[in-house]
């Protein structure tokens, strides 16, 4: 079963130097149909104007992702971390038991990002940090793992059931991903348009997959996808 999330169906936010849609509840925008899926709590699709951004903010207990479509953002945190994530970077923050953050765009243009939160496996871990560049050419035409619950093939290590894929397609190429029986996922497309097992995403849709055992994916359009192998949906 496919359950697509249309971009523009997605909460909204705007002000003077953001422009932030919301796949899930977020902020001031709620609907009980769209509380997160699975381990999926968050996924932002963020343009944050030039020298502006998010100033030192709190979190805990939650896996956060950054993933830098066009621009950068300028990332430093209460652990001394202190980074510029770019295309091609993944950063993921454990905020356990407790941080502190910021994030600025740097220069004079335009950011676009998707800030993704995920649910921990399990509460009160230590704080943590870690950013890896995976180069075009790793995601294009393919899925490629960038995030894992061990960290495998060297991507990220997310302290949750789940990997993450992104790639980077022409349109005709595609790639194919098997699931386990019980597990769910979803797909983010970032860019372009997709079919997903015969069904058509846009820019900004999202795709929740239940009972399903191998997902399929063909560009219709240059595109960039995000897809995540989740937990099962709790009973």
């Amino acid at each position: 079963m496919i359950t697509i999330r249309k971009s523009d169906e997605r909460g909204r936010y705007q002000n003077y130097w953001l422009d932030s849609q919301h796949s899930f509840s977020f902020g001031e925008y709620y609907d009980p149909q769209h509380l997160g899926f699975s381990a999926l709590r968050v996924i932002n699709d963020d343009l944050v104007r030039g020298g502006a951004g998010f100033p030192m903010h709190p979190h805990k207990d939650m896996e956060i992702l950054t993933y830098v479509l066009d621009g950068a953002l300028e990332h430093k945190d209460s652990l001394g971390n202190g980074s510029v994530i770019k295309p091609g970077d993944i950063q993921r923050m454990s905020a356990g038991t407790g941080i502190t953050h910021s994030e600025f765009n740097p220069a004079e243009t335009d950011t676009r990002l998707l800030q993704i939160w995920m649910l921990p496996k399990t509460k009160g871990i230590a704080p943590g940090y870690e950013q890896i560049h995976v180069p075009a050419a790793e995601r294009s035409g393919k899925l490629k793992l960038v995030g894992s619950s061990d960290g495998r093939e060297g991507s990220v290590t997310i302290h949750q059931d789940l990997s993450l894929y992104a790639g980077i397609f022409k349109p005709g190429e595609g790639a194919a991903l098997s699931l386990a029986p019980g597990r769910t996922a979803w797909v983010q497309v970032a860019k372009g348009a997709v079919t997903l097992n015969g069904q058509t995403l846009t820019e900004g849709d999202g795709a929740a997959v239940k009972k399903e055992t191998a997902l399929d994916l063909k560009a219709t359009a240059d595109a960039e996808v995000l897809v995540f192998d989740l937990p099962p949906l709790a009973n």
